[in-house]
């Protein structure tokens, strides 16, 4: 949901409750903006990622149905 800051400003807790519930709320001064977001999706948003080597090692992808056989065909000739 938009709102304009002074509207923001006098219904703060239905603005708090409405990014709880409902998701990120966009408040705009102007032609500036914010966004009011939940601990949750923030922390989603910015959590640490594992590296790559760490998700590779969890070991908990589903590879059903993925292809891992080696194409041996020759290499097609190229002119440099």
């Amino acid at each position: 949901m938009k709102w304009k800051l002074a509207e923001a400003k006098n219904r703060f807790s239905e603005l708090v409750n409405k990014a709880l519930l409902e998701g990120p709320q966009l408040v705009s001064r102007r032609d500036e903006r914010v966004v009011v977001i939940s601990e949750h999706d923030y922390q989603h948003l910015t959590g640490e990622k594992p590296n790559f080597i760490e998700f590779l090692l969890r070991g908990n992808m589903d590879l059903e149905g993925v292809d891992f056989k080696r194409d041996r065909s020759l290499s097609r000739k190229t002119e440099l």
